[in-house]
């Protein structure tokens, strides 16, 4: 009895293997959204991986993990590493190409609690209204990868995530495209000021010299 039952779980598992190596190698899962600011302030909130912290679904897991920004200010060449809890684990991240307002792509290695690197893009596209955000990531599952993702839904669980990190990156664009706006009428208001001040001094300089011209008598003919 004992051996029929080690048998059947024994066909049990090579069944189980031989359905997950059959299992797609590759794969891609991605979310979108509209933010109701225009490209740059978008694109500046990824580009600059020490914007990150205002919109990344796993900044605040782990208020303790630890953070190092490396390389470029931003754009190609800069680094972002972590390390911290289980819910955050360890990794690296690098900007490995950017086009200004349209796109960000990322290799994303993670270290712990699993090895893997995959590929992460950020596009930007202008839409009534505002800017479609689509955030992406692909790679290649290995036989763990895809066992996991027999019994677990990837794409609904690092997709909720994404939709986190989108609506807080919403929040983060409209907040500073208010500010730039704000900052912009201060400078406006500034330069009117200023431009203001500068024909008031020049009306001043020139009042006395008229005053002078109109006192000199003029010869009789």
């Amino acid at each position: 009895m004992l051996k029929k039952i080690l048998g059947g779980l024994t066909l049990a598992l090579v069944v189980l293997a031989a359905f997950i190596a059959t299992r797609p190698a590759d794969f891609t899962l991605q979310r979108t959204a509209t933010l109701s600011v225009t490209p740059d302030v978008a694109f500046t909130l990824v580009n600059d991986f020490r914007h990150w912290g205002e919109w990344s679904p796993w900044g605040k897991l782990d208020p303790n993990q630890q953070t190092t920004y490396s390389g470029a200010e931003s754009g190609v060449g800069a680094v972002y590493t972590w390390s911290g809890n289980d819910d955050v684990g360890e990794g690296r991240m690098t900007i490995e190409e950017s086009k200004v307002n349209e796109l960000v792509r990322i290799k994303l290695e993670f270290i712990r609690p699993f090895a893997a690197t995959n590929t992460t893009t950020f596009t930007f596209k202008p839409t009534q209204g505002g800017t479609e955000v689509t955030w992406a990531m692909s790679g290649t599952n290995n036989f763990l990868s895809k066992a996991f993702d027999v019994f677990m839904d990837m794409d609904a669980m690092v997709g909720k995530d994404f939709e986190k990190g989108l609506a807080s990156m919403t929040t983060a664009a409209e907040a500073e495209s208010k500010k730039r706006a704000e900052a912009e009428a201060v400078r406006v208001a500034e330069e009117r000021a200023a431009a203001e001040k500068a024909a008031a001094e020049a009306a001043a300089a020139a009042a006395p010299a008229v005053e002078g011209s109109a006192g000199v008598a003029q010869p009789t003919p």
